[in-house]
């Protein structure tokens, strides 16, 4: 009889410390959250296309952008180009073949985005996306190291 008392001390035990460390690593971790704000899809009548869209990071902690896709197609970070912003206003396209010149950096790999922090992101000439595209629903995807963020949205015509 006492060693069975012992052994449900035991457990009991230990099924309170599960709990208690489970709790504690439960209530510090903060999870990854972002919105994608003004999504565009965009070509021209010379065929040069161009996504672009705000990121807002509204998770607890700092995020790394790991990729983004373009209708699942894998962005090159030489044709991902951000700013660090506060501005809510619409994005417009801007048919640059450089935009730095618009005040934006080119990416050269993961683009952090601190808690709170917005950017905003250009896609320059994504591979799978032409002017027979124009109206046609594509999904543009954010990865981060613990989640990936969609958006669906119809490609426009630019113009001129």
């Amino acid at each position: 009889m006492t060693t069975l008392i012992l052994l449900l001390v035991a457990v009991l035990l230990a099924a309170l410390v599960t709990y208690y460390a489970t709790n504690i690593t439960m209530t510090r971790t903060q999870p990854e959250e972002v919105r994608m704000l003004y999504v565009h899809c965009w070509v021209n009548s010379s065929n040069v296309a161009e996504a672009a869209f705000y990121l807002k990071n509204v998770g607890g902690r700092d995020v790394l952008i790991d990729k983004i896709t373009v209708r699942g197609v894998k962005s090159t970070w030489s044709d991902v180009y951000f700013n660090d912003t506060r501005r809510s206003n619409d994005l417009i396209f801007l048919n640059f073949s450089d935009l730095t010149t618009q005040g934006l950096s080119q990416a050269t790999d993961k683009i952090p985005v601190e808690s709170g922090g917005v950017r905003v992101i250009y896609v320059r000439n994504p591979d799978n996306i032409d002017k027979f595209d124009i109206g046609d629903p594509v999904t543009i995807t954010v990865f981060t190291m613990n989640g990936q963020w969609p958006e669906e949205i119809d490609v426009d015509y630019a113009g001129s």
